[in-house]
């Protein structure tokens, strides 16, 4: 068994206050789970308008399928336009 594990930096453009944030975040959490079926939440930067960190998680019988999984997921967050992908740490673990 492994388990991707990946947390994403973003930044939130045209964005003024928690409210707009959490209307942003929430889409696109939305969107993660109904597209891929992961586990995602937000981990870090709760209080800063304009940042955030986002965590998903990717249980696989196969450490490439992990990683080409998580690879999609990265892909269908650069296309979003209302943010911008600044850092991502994957790790994949086996177990």
């Amino acid at each position: 068994m492994f388990v991707a594990i990946c947390k994403i930096d973003i930044q939130i453009g045209e964005n003024n206050s928690l409210k707009g944030k959490r209307t942003i975040l929430k889409s696109v959490i939305a969107r993660l789970k109904n597209k891929f079926n992961i586990s995602v939440a937000e981990v870090g930067h709760n209080d800063l308008w304009q940042r955030t960190e986002i965590g998903f998680a990717i249980v696989s019988n196969d450490s490439s399928h992990a990683n080409s999984f998580a690879d999609n997921v990265m892909n269908f967050l650069y296309e979003i336009h209302d943010i911008n992908v600044i850092n991502v740490d994957l790790e994949i673990i086996g177990f």
